[in-house]
């Protein structure tokens, strides 16, 4: 019998982006889904009731990290073994979420990271700068390399589910990879291709993408880091 996976769905000002996001969920997997509304300032969730999608709507707009903490919790209450951080931007693919679920049903890993850069290299711009100081901040912390630490495509096991659950200050970001590292947990990253968003706009604008760039970095190297390992 395979495992129970539920797959969490952050989104903000969606409207352009949920329906073909979900569309390409539920005909290329058939795991159970949430979509959880930041509260949108749009029609995101007219859009989702109009489907008939689950969905639930935060009150007021808490931001990407408790929308995730929210589903983590969810996932743990109704007793699902896997859940799967996936954007509702449509820069996501879903049919490399089977990929991701095997490698943890395999016992490979207890999170598997949708990454573009395993057989891919990672190209040579000021966009990708960040996210090579970053891989090179988690190798000096931890000793392991991750390629895409700014991938916004996990999967996680019931192990990190439990921690994300009992560690409110968990975030869906790069310094909860070293965390997680430092608990002794595997993580493995599977070849994904992402597409460019279509509809809307990022949040990070090239400001705050520098900015999120240097907490991350720092976090990593000076929070993260002094983590005690599980006994």
């Amino acid at each position: 019998m395979g495992k129970k996976v539920l797959i969490i769905v952050p989104a903000y000002n969606e409207e352009l982006n949920i329906e073909k996001t979900i569309k390409d969920l539920t005909s290329k997997t058939d795991y159970d889904y949430l979509i959880i509304n930041d509260c949108s300032k749009d029609n995101t969730k007219e859009v989702c009731e109009k489907n008939g999608f689950n969905i639930l709507s935060l009150p007021i707009n808490y931001g990407l990290t408790s929308g995730i903490q929210v589903g983590m919790k969810y996932s743990y209450e109704n007793g699902y073994d896997i859940v799967i951080q996936f954007d509702g931007d449509g820069q996501h693919e879903a049919k490399y979420l089977k990929d991701l679920v095997k490698e943890i049903e395999n016992d490979n890993c207890n999170i598997a990271i949708g990454s573009r850069f395993v057989t891919k290299k990672k190209p040579k711009s000021m966009r990708m700068l960040g996210s090579r100081l970053l891989t090179v901040a988690i190798k000096i912390t931890t000793g392991k390399t991750i390629k895409d630490p700014t991938s916004g495509m996990r999967a996680f096991d019931k192990k990190a589910i439990e921690e994300f659950v009992k560690n409110n200050s968990l975030t869906p970001e790069p310094d909860t990879l070293v965390y997680m590292l430092k608990k002794k947990m595997k993580i493995k990253e599977v070849q994904v291709e992402m597409k460019e968003r279509e509809f809307g706009e990022s949040y990070l604008n090239p400001i705050k993408s520098a900015q999120y760039m240097i907490n991350m970095f720092f976090s990593i190297l000076f929070i993260r880091a002094i983590t005690r390992k599980n006994k």
